[in-house]
C-alpha cells in the first residue's frame, strides 16, 4: 500500500474551532452544577491563562479539571459530553473549518488533529470533524474506564506534540522525512516546535504573539473564522 506523500497536522482549539473545548468544558461543568462556581472559574481561568503564555503545567491542569469526572464517573461523565457536544461544540462547527479538513482529506494527506486538551473531551470533536487520527493527551484510566487525574504517555502540548506525532508516524513505519510536504494549522506559540517542522507553516487565526512570528518569518496567515 502506498504511503501519502503529504502529511498535515491540525491543531484543534481556536484553530479548527472558533473556542478553547477545554477551557469550554471547564464552563459547561460550571453550568451543570457539579462544582463550586466561584473557586473553579478562577482555577480555570488562572490555568487558561498560564496556556497562553506558554507556562502551563499540565499535569496540574489535568488533576484539576478530570476532578469533577472522577467523582461523578463514567456513565454520567458520558451524557454530560454528548449534551456539551449538542449545545457547545456543534453550534460552533463552521463550514470553512470542515472544508480545509476535507480538501486535504481528499488530496490523500495522512491528517492528524493534534491538541494538548484531553482525549475524553476531545474524541468525539474529532469524529465530528471527520478526523480519524486524534493526538490528544492521554487521560489514565483505572477499571471500568475511571479516570484517575494522570496523563498516560507524553502529553501531546509544546514540544511532547512534536513526540507524540513521531510516534505516531513511528507505529506505522513512517518518519517525518517520508513526506513531500508537511503542514501544520495553528494559532498559538505553544505549537512552535511543531510549527517548525513544516514545510508549510500556516498561523490559523493566529495570536498576536504567534501571528508576530509568522511575519517575521514569512509564514501564511489564515484567518479561518472572519465572515
Amino acid at each position: 500500500m502506498s504511503h501519502p506523500l503529504n502529511l498535515t497536522l491540525f491543531d484543534l482549539d481556536e484553530t479548527l474551532l472558533p473556542l478553547d473545548s477545554d477551557h469550554a468544558w471547564g464552563e459547561f461543568v460550571i453550568r451543570l452544577g457539579w462544582v463550586d462556581e466561584q473557586a473553579f472559574r478562577r482555577r480555570n481561568d488562572e490555568f487558561f491563562a498560564q496556556y497562553k503564555a506558554g507556562a502551563l503545567d499540565i499535569h496540574a491542569y489535568v488533576a484539576f479539571a478530570t476532578e469533577p469526572l472522577r467523582e461523578r464517573g463514567p456513565a454520567a461523565a458520558a451524557a454530560a459530553h454528548a449534551q456539551f457536544m449538542r449545545e457547545v461544540v456543534e453550534p460552533a462547527l463552521r463550514p470553512q473549518a470542515l472544508a480545509l479538513v476535507r480538501e486535504h482529506q481528499q488530496r490523500g494527506d495522512a491528517v492528524a488533529l493534534v491538541t494538548a486538551t484531553n482525549d475524553f473531551v476531545t474524541a468525539p470533536i474529532a469524529r465530528s470533524l471527520g478526523i480519524d487520527t486524534l493526538i490528544a493527551v492521554r487521560l489514565e484510566r483505572g477499571p471500568g474506564g475511571t479516570i484517575t487525574g494522570r496523563i498516560a504517555g507524553t502529553p501531546s502540548y509544546r514540544e511532547g506534540k512534536v513526540i507524540r506525532v513521531g510516534e505516531w508516524l513511528a507505529e506505522s513505519g513512517r518518519g517525518w522525512g517520508d513526506f513531500e510536504r508537511i503542514s501544520v494549522y495553528s494559532d498559538s506559540p505553544n505549537d512552535l516546535p511543531l510549527l517548525e517542522r513544516a514545510s508549510d507553516p500556516v498561523a490559523t487565526n493566529p495570536s498576536p504573539a504567534l501571528e508576530a512570528v509568522a511575519r517575521e518569518r514569512g509564514w501564511r496567515i489564515l484567518r479561518l473564522f472572519e465572515e
